[in-house]
């Protein structure tokens, strides 16, 4: 059951430059969604579009989730429903405590699973307890991601929508982050991510979609990019024979065919 339909979005900045044109996709209940992409294509402008931070925006398209439409509803009402976002910056008050952060994440809630979130939280980033008194801003990049993503689960999340979570991090730190990422999975949270690093996102996604120009121009499981000439060359980094020479160098860039 698809818990997020994208249909035919249209998102312009200034009303006159396309950002997204004719996006569609869908993201079934409990999937990891990979929308990979070069700078400047527009995956930012997805998530955005979709939690409702760009005013009067998709300008045509709908967006439907779990059956209902959300498209053009304030960010208020669109996170009520269960749809975190966690920007590419982390959006920490970088100020207060790691402990402070999270309890944000825990604003508003009365039920009694606050205490088996927590563990949660911690189970997966045991640094965060450690640093509990820590202001966020002395963190490093990695623990703050950690953070940022410690407290998205505090709100217990149907949809998680995370921009680049890998960006600045060493390998060793983005691997154990995109590890985060699975085990999340298995609590059933769905997941949209937003990603450069195609390897890492790949290899934990249950489907995924190249974006470019504004438009999505192939979508299919991990095998299927991962077998696709063009994912292979442009986002995988592997040549054929037609354009590398025997020692490898490159000749020429092959056009791509979507």
């Amino acid at each position: 059951m698809a818990l997020l339909k994208v249909s035919s979005i249209e998102t312009l900045y200034f009303d006159r430059i396309y950002a997204l044109l004719g996006v569609s996709l869908e993201v079934q209940e409990g999937q990891i969604f990979a929308v990979l992409g070069p700078n400047g294509a527009g995956k930012t402008t997805l998530l955005k579009t979709i939690a409702g931070l760009l005013k009067d925006q998709p300008k045509k398209g709908v967006v439907e989730f779990a059956g209902h439409r959300i498209e053009r509803r304030s960010p208020e009402k669109i996170a009520n429903l269960g749809i975190v976002y966690v920007p590419e910056d982390r959006g920490l008050f970088r100020e207060l405590t790691v402990a402070e952060n999270l309890e944000l994440g825990l604003w508003g809630r009365h039920d009694n699973g606050v205490k088996q979130d927590l563990e949660f939280v911690f189970g997966m980033f045991p640094i965060l307890k450690e640093r509990a008194k820590q202001q966020a801003e002395t963190l490093s990049g990695g623990e703050q991601q950690m953070l940022a993503l410690g407290r998205a689960m505090l709100r217990r999340p149907r949809l998680l929508m995370l921009d680049e979570p890998s960006l600045g991090l060493a390998p060793q730190v983005a691997r154990a982050m995109f590890d985060a990422l699975l085990t999340i999975s298995r609590r059933k949270t769905t997941i949209l991510l937003v990603e450069q690093n195609a390897r890492l996102a790949l290899k934990v996604s249950h489907h995924g979609a190249i974006l470019e120009a504004g438009r999505i121009v192939f979508q299919g499981t991990p095998k299927e990019l991962e077998e696709n000439e063009d994912v292979r060359e442009v986002y995988l980094g592997l040549g054929t024979a037609e354009t590398t020479t025997p020692k490898g160098w490159r000749l020429y860039r092959k056009r791509r065919r979507w």
